[in-house]
């Protein structure tokens, strides 16, 4: 699809969504009464364009009540479950008697594989699905089916440890489905039921190997494709199932298609990039990311929405976009990305519990100078507030960074003291990116990084690669998100060193495990070129060398070595 095409989609989305939409904006202490107060507010749903020709028929006399269903349905397929509870609330405003509308509000309370249930959603649900089932006598069959089946999810006493009505949810929807082969739908959500059991848990990451209970839901998943290749949530999902297997590139054929089935949904037109990162198609990464901020954008601003969507997918798309320009050698675009990331952490909320991950938002500025070499902007940039331990820890590894490059040791040292105290604050402890990682493990690489560079600068290679290795253990042994947690590879910085100290066998071994990471960067391609040349294979270098070039095609700076030190 064109660029064009899909600003048109959007303008459509923006004039047809919520052009009288105006809530005042909600300031709430969590992410939570965000959610909840914003659904209260705006008890008349908007209808968007843009998203797609998804129906799933329930029983209503009311065509608006239809077109609300399927929106709430597509909203919730890109993870806006907010605006789908309150899409499915106003089709239940419009037809009293549809079952199947307070089925959806209560299906979107429910977990999902970024987010576990809250006590406060547990109650809502719970108090939906008995609305539902109230009304069990007005729909049909199988409709009836659906509630049953959702009924096993909640309790009417929310718990903590959801596991067994998990698992109890995931088998009533597996025999919904075996029940009604020919409903694609029931055979989807009974997936995503699946998924929701081992949310991130699909594969080993260092072997590849799926996992006792993959399998299955590769297969369920493959065929439902196969007869529906158009379905809007198959295609999010199986690209989550196989992004951090040892064969992401089995996604392309539904990060082609995803885009242009919902142009209107910002989450669904960015997670092609979690496949073209793996694959190293960084500039696609980019776009589809790009295009994903101006669908949240128009959306956000015109629809002032509140709650976890704003508040964590939308700076997604920036992050990523940050990463995968980095990727291209694009240090322009990746630090506007990152900036711009920036500017919408709300600074109130970022301290609080559960909502940390911001500061690695906040900070990511940094991280991108560090990477591309722009020591007189790091020194330049002020010190984070006392009680913002990670980002303080940043900023020292970035100034550690730039003195060692200009060669003030003494500095660089004194900031790597620093950074070290920082590792062992016990405050540091429960901030993590969206609890996948935590800031300290990569509090831990940054120290290993920024002591190795200053053993460089001594001449003491054999510590300097010691630690770079270690750097290197600590990125490995690293949880899979995407864009992965450490703004960069440690293992380009390792291959450096070796070229440096005269090793370039060893370096030539970094490169090309780093391409296997991150297929066709730039920043190993050209380490690469120059560890062969030192080996005297000149073809394979030049080979290498034109790799590089191709993929530095759009680049904004002139690369020497695969790190700035």
């Amino acid at each position: 699809m064109t660029r064009a095409i899909w600003l048109v989609s959007v303008g459509a989305l923006v004039i047809a969504g919520c052009k009288h939409a105006e809530p005042p904006p909600v300031n709430a202490s969590t992410v939570e009464e965000e959610r909840n107060a914003s659904v209260q507010a705006q008890p008349t749903a908007p209808l968007f364009e843009g998203l797609g020709d998804f129906s799933h028929a329930i029983t209503t006399s009311n065509g608006k009540t239809q077109r609300y269903f399927d929106q709430g349905m597509v909203l919730s397929f890109g993870f806006n479950h907010a605006e789908a509870e309150r899409s499915f609330r106003h089709a239940a405003a419009l037809d009293e008697g549809c079952a199947m509308c307070w089925w959806g509000v209560a299906y979107v309370l429910g977990p999902n594989i970024n987010a576990p249930m809250s006590p406060e959603a547990g109650t809502q649900a719970w108090e939906a699905l008995q609305r539902a089932q109230a009304l069990v006598p007005n729909v049909s069959p199988e409709e009836q089916d659906y509630i049953t089946a959702l009924a096993t999810r909640y309790a009417e006493t929310p718990t903590e440890d959801r596991t067994s009505l998990n698992e109890a949810y995931a088998e009533a929807m597996k025999a919904l489905s075996a029940k009604y082969p020919n409903d694609v739908d029931a055979r989807v959500l009974g997936v995503e039921a699946l998924m929701d059991l081992h949310p991130w848990d699909f594969w080993d990451l260092k072997t590849g190997k799926a996992q006792p209970w993959t399998p299955e839901i590769v297969s369920m998943l493959e065929d439902t494709l196969a007869r529906a290749p158009n379905h809007p949530m198959a295609n999010h999902l199986y690209i989550h199932l196989v992004e951090a297997s040892h064969e992401p590139e089995r996604a392309l054929p539904s990060a082609k298609r995803l885009p242009e089935l919902t142009p209107g949904a910002g989450h669904l037109v960015h997670m092609p990039a979690h496949v073209y990162i793996r694959v190293g198609e960084y500039h696609e990464a980019s776009e589809a990311n790009e295009a994903a901020i101006e669908a949240d954008q128009a959306y956000i601003t015109q629809c002032r929405a509140q709650g976890i969507y704003p508040l964590a997918y939308h700076p997604h798309n920036y992050h990523f976009l940050s990463r995968t320009a980095s990727l291209e050698g694009r240090s322009a675009k990746a630090l506007e990305a990152a900036n711009r990331m920036k500017a919408h952490v709300p600074t109130d909320q970022m301290r609080q519990p559960g909502l940390t991950t911001l500061q690695h938002y906040w900070v990511t500025p940094l991280y991108v100078m560090a990477q591309f070499g722009m020591w007189d902007r790091i020194l330049s940039y002020p010190k984070p507030d006392d009680d913002l331990v990670y980002p303080i820890g940043v900023w020292h590894y970035a100034r550690g960074l730039a003195f060692a490059a200009d060669d003030l040791l003494a500095e660089a040292k004194a900031e790597l003291t620093e950074l070290r105290k920082i590792v062992a604050d016990d405050r540091l402890e429960g901030v993590t990116v969206w609890d996948i990682n935590s800031a300290q493990s990569l509090m831990r690489i940054a120290e290993r990084v920024l002591a190795g560079e200053i053993a460089a600068k001594r001449g003491q290679w054999n510590q300097a690669i010691t630690l770079l290795k270690e750097a290197v253990e600590l990125q490995d042994a690293q949880n899979y998100d995407e864009p992965p947690s450490w703004y960069s590879s440690t293992r380009n910085v390792l291959g450096a060193l070796y070229l440096q100290a005269g090793k370039p066998k060893a370096a030539e071994r970094v490169y090309r495990e780093d391409l296997a990471v991150f297929p066709n960067n730039g920043w190993a391609l050209l380490g690469l070129s120059q560890a062969l040349r030192a080996q005297g294979k000149h073809a394979a270098a030049a080979q290498a060398k034109s790799h590089f070039e191709a993929a530095w095609s759009k680049a904004d700076i002139e690369l020497t070595a695969s790190s700035f030190r």
